[in-house]
């Protein structure tokens, strides 16, 4: 079991703050940097392939390390874990913000993924071990939910307010105070807790469960950019799936398996992991390609587009509050599809944008998205730690970190290639371009605005005009193909929880709640 801490109501809230702004700070760290990509792309002149690589390398590796993260967390201690990775996290936040080229750059985005996988997981075991009370931990996790949603969400907001002032690398120096803020309450606030009998940590394990994420996710990612000609496409793929089989066989014979893979014979735990996952690959990576229409196609300074997306911050922070409220109506089935749902057709509603589309549509698809992902995030969250044991705690978290974080990566990179891919069959070059202005134009939307820049205006307008509808085209259909990701997510679920139905048998141990008055007060006489 997890070590067990006796704390007063006000020293555990005060506790809860301290790991609500950890996971605020790595869900901002993941957005933050969508509407720096434009100034970016200016000054460090990144290939089409490398902008990829520097919206998700985070993400990758993240994704990667957090289940062994979360399992060292079980063994060392999760809040020895999450200050030391905050220490990393400033470090590697500094790299970023002065980094000298885009290799450099995707350098520090790796790093700051090893720093914040230690971090996550960390943040959602320490809420059980704070809130033994069922009940209590079903309000710090829609809190938790909300935050790590909203902190999202509230990424190109606060990249817009930085980006209107200073340079790109400002988004990476806002994390240094909050990081001191952390570390200073994170010592005094939180207390220790680890598995008291962890057993080894085994690092072969480690190296297979990296190497397959890492290798999977490549293989789609430039699969889905480039087609699977190149050799390294299907070897990496290849190789992938195999690390993932024998990590998967290795943790079915060891004694004290990195990752208990038989949690996942639990349907609430498989519903949930699948769920956030498809859920966050049809979000993040609209989010991705929604910063740079609103920016490069609409207009907008850093600023206002950061504004624009306001309505699916407020949402999520509304979605994680109230999910607890939703499951104890609906049950855990319902409220996992209908979020899935409302949030398939609010990005279904991105594919029907054009370069004039009204504020109104684009504030209603974010905030019914932002909404649905709070409550989606949040439930998934509950579902999965509330399926597994106690003392493993951190492992089981980083699962559903993981698919967080896989999602986000995954989205980035198969809306983001999707979207290129068709923005470069689609862009019409005028006759007499520049052919190295032209090859720039063909690698992505801000490439073609800094071409434009060099080209007499008879040759700049045609090529922005067709390079805006080209881009156009790539978000609706990337929206659409999106809804349809999140349709299936919802009858998968559904399926999933087949026969768990609206009972308590269907919702996490801390959501259940008996509904009538009278049985209540029943409760309350027998306490």
């Amino acid at each position: 079991m997890s070590s067990t801490v006796h704390l007063q109501p006000r020293q555990r809230w005060t506790g809860l703050a301290v790991l609500v702004l950890a996971v605020t700070l790595v869900a901002v760290d993941a957005t933050v940097l969508s509407l720096a990509i434009p100034s970016i792309s200016e000054t460090l002149r990144p290939s089409g392939t490398q902008l990829l690589w520097i919206g998700d390398a985070y993400s990758f590796v993240l994704a990667g390390l957090l289940v062994s993260m979360g399992a060292l967390s079980d063994r060392i201690g999760r809040k020895r874990l999450l200050l030391a990775g905050a220490t990393a996290f400033g470090a590697a936040s500094l790299l970023a913000a002065y980094a000298p080229g885009a290799g450099w750059l995707i350098l520090a985005r790796v790093l700051l993924g090893v720093a914040g996988a230690t971090i996550m997981p960390s943040t959602l075991s320490l809420i059980r071990t704070l809130f033994p009370d069922d009940r209590e931990r079903a309000t710090a996790i829609g809190i938790w939910g909300a935050a790590a949603s909203a902190g999202a969400a509230l990424g190109p907001v606060v990249g817009g307010v930085l980006l209107e002032h200073f340079w790109w690398g400002s988004v990476f120096l806002l994390n240094i105070p909050v990081l001191l803020l952390l570390l200073v309450f994170g010592a005094w606030l939180l207390p220790e807790s680890r598995d008291p009998k962890p057993g080894r940590w085994d690092v072969l394990s480690v190296l297979l469960s990296l190497a397959g994420v890492i290798g999977v996710v490549y293989a789609i990612k430039e699969a889905a950019a480039n087609g699977v000609d190149r050799w390294d496409v299907p070897v990496a793929g290849l190789l992938g799936a195999l690390a993932l089989v024998v990590f998967v066989r290795r943790q079915l014979r060891l004694e004290t398996p990195l990752l208990d893979v038989r949690l996942f014979g639990d349907r609430r735990f498989t519903a949930a992991v699948l769920a956030s996952l498809i859920a966050l690959i049809g979000l993040s990576g609209i989010v991705f390609v929604t910063s740079q229409y609103l920016q490069l196609v609409r207009g907008f300074p850093p600023l206002k587009a950061g504004l624009a997306e306001l309505p699916a911050f407020a949402g999520a922070m509304a979605g994680g509050l109230l999910t607890a409220r939703l499951v104890r109506r609906t049950g855990a089935r319902t409220a996992l599809t209908l979020g899935l749902l409302a949030m398939g057709a609010g990005l279904g509603l991105l594919g029907w944008i054009q370069q004039d589309t009204t504020y109104l549509l684009l504030a209603a698809a974010f905030l019914l998205v932002g909404t649905a992902e709070g409550v989606v995030y949040t439930l998934g969250a509950d579902l999965v730690l509330s399926a597994a044991p106690g003392d493993k705690a951190g492992a089981a978290s980083a699962v559903s970190e993981t698919a967080y974080e896989l999602g986000t990566a995954l989205g980035i990179a198969l809306v983001g290639s999707l979207v290129g891919a068709l923005y470069a069959n689609r862009l019409v070059v005028p006759a007499g371009t520049d052919p190295a202005a032209a090859a720039q134009a063909g690698e992505s939307l801000g490439g073609a605005v800094e071409a434009a820049h060099r080209l007499p205006e008879t040759l700049a307008g045609p090529l922005l005009a067709s390079a805006k509808e080209a881009f156009v085209h790539g978000v609706n259909v990337a929206g659409m193909m999106a809804g349809a990701l999140l349709l299936g997510a919802a009858v998968l679920a559904w399926r999933l929880l087949r026969g768990l139905g609206g009972g308590a048998a269907a919702e996490p141990e801390a959501m259940q709640e008996p509904v009538p008055a009278q049985e209540r007060a029943s409760e309350k006489a027998n306490v």
